[in-house]
């Protein structure tokens, strides 16, 4: 398991190295500054977590959840024990088909040599994320759920919004502390992500000539529009149209690569991600406007902010890391959200919470009335 985990998917090492070395440092802040920004996120994480409990309704069991105030280099850390953590279906996975396959024809130096590359890659992402990501929390710890805010990038941001620094902590921590509120109420939640984070993996085809079928078919079909949006195809939101649906006239190589079963575990996965983005999303924006005065220069300005960097020449990197579709993860989902809310009221809505069975399906994510006519209307 050692040599497929550190020999031959990914070198770890590498992949730390490559992000710290590529990540840029933060703002020039006095130590003063530093640790007044340290006390006041961790005070306001704390704050945040009483008004989100208060506006969801969510039972969050007392517990030492810890909040980590970090530098990009410890955000890297972290996020490559998540990782870790992630792939570990995969490994198992490649290990299973290659105790089929003789060892020689796998194990190789162009095995190791292709385990830096990837790790190389993996830092590279991971380095992009590090200056850009204001917090996040983290599930998958070993230790249980951890928050993390990433100080230096809040300060960046917030003096290039020319916003209240005690405001813009405050609104950063809200929608962080809505995903702490999710999976501390919500205990079985962490394990289902990552069942079907092992159903998606489940469905992947190891076998090389497969692959290649599959990848020179998608490769045809990209390549002639009048064959980019088969019937059936998934139905994408109209952004300039909140309640229109339409057909994905575009999918990536990706999409065309995957086989039925592995789209169906993808949406599943999908739709859960969709919900808690968008759960956050729709607690940052009604608890905004009751704790946080500057809400509406904050919202209007990070706007504008993010309107203007989708011309930078990261836009590329930005659409094969899939940023554009977090995107419409936070519209789709928090539109989802303000619908049944809408409909049957906060408690209503908790029943959301009840079971694996009682979330959203993509298709209920475009139509929530769906949603609300076939979850039963007490729990259980």
């Amino acid at each position: 398991m050692n040599s497929v985990e550190n020999d031959e998917l990914i070198d770890w090492q590498v992949a730390g190295a490559t992000a710290r070395g590529l990540a840029r440092p933060g703002p020039a802040v006095s130590r003063a500054g530093a640790d007044r920004a340290v006390a006041e996120l961790r005070a306001c994480a704390v704050a945040a977590e009483e008004h989100v409990r208060a506006f969801t309704g969510l039972e969050v069991p007392a517990a030492d959840r810890p909040v980590l105030v970090v530098d990009s280099h410890s955000w890297v850390n972290a996020n490559l024990d998540v990782m870790r953590t992630l792939s570990s279906p995969l490994v198992e996975k490649v290990r299973q088909y290659r105790e089929g396959v003789p060892s020689g024809a796998l194990r190789s130096t162009a095995n190791t040599v292709g385990a830096k590359l990837t790790g190389a890659e993996v830092g590279s992402v991971l380095a992009f994320f590090s200056t850009r990501v204001l917090g996040q929390y983290d599930p998958f710890g070993a230790d249980g759920g951890r928050l993390l805010l990433v100080a230096p990038n809040i300060v960046r941001v917030e003096r290039e919004l020319g916003v209240h620094p005690p405001d813009f902590r405050l609104w950063v921590c809200l929608h962080e502390e809505a995903h702490r509120a999710q999976f501390g109420a919500v205990p079985w939640l962490r394990d289902h992500l990552l069942d079907g984070l092992a159903a998606l993996v489940a469905e992947l085809d190891l076998e090389p000539a497969q692959l290649a079928v599959r990848m020179r078919e998608a490769i045809r079909r990209y390549a002639r529009p009048d064959e980019r949006a088969p019937a059936g195809a998934p139905a994408e939101r109209v952004d300039s149209e909140p309640s229109a649906v339409t057909r994905t006239g575009r999918r990536s190589l990706l999409d065309l690569v995957r086989t039925p079963e592995q789209r169906a575990a993808m949406d599943r996965l999908t739709a859960v991600m969709t919900l808690l983005e968008g759960h956050a999303t729709y607690v940052m924006d009604g608890v905004g406007p009751l704790v946080v005065p500057s809400v509406a220069e904050i919202s209007r300005e990070f706007a504008r902010r993010r309107n203007t960097h989708r011309i930078r020449p990261d836009a590329l990197l930005r659409k094969v890391l899939g940023l554009d579709a977090k995107m419409r993860q936070y519209r789709d989902g928090e539109r989802f959200v303000r619908s049944v809310v809408g409909e049957v009221g906060m408690d209503g809505f908790n029943r959301i919470w009840t079971s694996p069975n009682t979330l959203p399906t993509m298709a209920e994510i475009a139509q929530p009335a769906a949603w609300v006519r076939r979850v039963p209307l007490r729990r259980g």
